[in-house]
């Protein structure tokens, strides 16, 4: 592949704001990503699972003082996704979750997968504590950074 095709994809890459593009002529490949890479812990393929359908709240139901409050600033560790990929909660479908509120978390326990281009990638926790919230539902889309868990 021609160097200059190679330049003309990164400027495109950083032009358009997506992170990671792969190419193929032929033989030839490349790939070139805005993401850190590095040792991905690979798990069994796991269906694809519909989402839980999320619980509609009535706007009338949420009171206007809770609507101008501002929020207290949270001492939680927010557990963030690594990549972009599918969210899952648990190993495969039907089987429990591999953690849930109020669980007690160590460092390197995981938390959950993500699936990314066909790979299943376990993530662990960086912190142990108290897990006080799942922020992202099974079977959900997560973005670079997203918050998934907060840990206590």
């Amino acid at each position: 592949m021609d160097i200059r095709k190679v330049k003309k994809l990164i400027e495109l890459l950083e032009e358009s704001g997506i992170s990671e593009i792969e190419i193929k002529e032929g033989e030839e490949a490349v790939r070139i990503s805005r993401l850190p890479t590095g040792p991905l812990t690979a798990a069994m393929p796991m269906p694809m699972v519909a989402p839980a359908a999320a619980p509609v709240v009535a706007a009338a139901a949420i009171a206007p003082a809770a609507l101008t409050a501002e929020p207290a600033p949270s001492t939680d560790h927010m557990v963030q996704a690594p990549m972009v990929g599918t969210f899952y909660s648990a190993p495969a479908p039907g089987a429990q979750s591999f953690v849930q509120i109020g669980d007690e978390v160590k460092v390197g326990q995981v938390l959950c997968i993500i699936e990314a281009m066909k790979m299943m990638n376990q993530i662990e926790s960086d912190r142990a504590g108290k897990v006080v919230s799942v922020l992202v539902q099974n079977g959900d889309p997560v973005e670079f950074g997203q918050p998934l868990f907060a840990i206590r």
